[in-house]
């Protein structure tokens, strides 16, 4: 009788500490939120309509903010923090991969494009969003594609996938292009709007963004033959398998469920703040295939 008593009163102390053995057990990052009850989570300001600030909030939305907030959520019930905090961490494409290595910044789902040489960096989340690499120029101009650049000023965003293929577009094809970098799209299509550049190199899901901002919407033509497609994930620390896990299961959970259609035609096929533009952006052939099948692999080389 005693001994019986002995294994029970084990097995009773086995259920009850349990819950602190888990989480015992957690590491990485979610060992990280777990005990500091904060994720901390990265986002542009200008990256319409994926990631950016609207209003005096200082609230970031878009697309990509809306799959994070799904992620949170399923964070939250992961590790069972019904009041866990969310800090949010401004970031730029010069900055976001050492924030999210050096610890400062959990996630980010913004515009950042998985390619080989970031995912040697930092993981990415199966991908978000597929784009184009084009032009934004006048509708009315000769500027319509790259060929037509040669010898003008053309912007682009420091620190972006953009600017390094079309710097080695200039330098391969001895273009003589005078090219700027903004530091982040907006001050990008500033240059564009004010006549300091000739046409704007980014993606064009981006580009869609900035003239639906623009003083004038209907002068601006998103143009171009695509240098390259794009896929878009959420960073995180590499080799934070656990992690990773619960992201890329949120992403797909949202994939197969169908909910991706609302929020893409949220962002993409109504009216956005911060002026009411409709962006009206069709969904992509290469999206509905990723949605379809969602792959975290770096994107394919550019076409220079």
């Amino acid at each position: 009788m005693r001994m019986i008593t002995k294994l029970l009163g084990a097995a009773i102390a086995a259920i009850i500490i349990s819950p602190s053995l888990m989480a015992a057990e957690l590491t990485g990052t979610l060992k990280k939120i777990k005990e500091s009850g904060t994720i901390t989570v990265g986002h542009r300001d200008s990256s319409i309509p994926f990631s950016y600030i609207a209003d005096a909030s200082g609230m970031p939305i878009g697309y990509s903010q809306d799959i994070q907030l799904r992620i949170i959520e399923a964070i939250r019930k992961e590790l069972d923090l019904p009041n866990l905090k969310v800090k949010y961490n401004l970031i730029t494409a010069q900055n976001r991969i050492p924030l999210v290595q050096n610890g400062t910044v959990d996630l980010e789902c913004g515009s950042t494009t998985n390619n080989a040489e970031r995912a040697q960096q930092v993981d990415f989340s199966v991908g978000i969003f597929e784009a184009s690499t084009r032009l934004l120029s006048k509708k009315d101009s000769v500027y319509q594609d790259f060929d037509n650049l040669k010898g003008r000023n053309v912007v682009t965003t420091a620190g972006g996938t953009s600017e390094r293929l079309l710097k080695s577009m200039n330098a391969e094809k001895q273009m003589g292009m005078n090219i700027i970098s903004g530091k982040d799209i907006g001050e990008s299509f500033q240059m564009l709007e004010s006549g300091r550049a000739v046409a704007f190199m980014q993606d064009d899901a981006l580009l869609a963004g900035e003239r639906a901002k623009a003083r004038n919407p209907g002068e601006w033509a998103v143009t171009g033959t695509a240098q390259s497609q794009d896929m878009y994930g959420c960073m995180m620390r590499k080799g934070d398998e656990p992690f990773k896990k619960v992201v890329d299961n949120t992403i797909r959970a949202i994939f197969s469920s169908g909910d991706i259609n609302a929020i893409y035609d949220k962002w993409f096929n109504q009216p956005i703040p911060p002026k009411g533009l409709n962006l009206n952006f069709p969904m992509s052939p290469e999206l509905k295939e990723l949605i379809a099948n969602p792959v975290d692999k770096p994107a394919p080389v550019a076409t220079l």
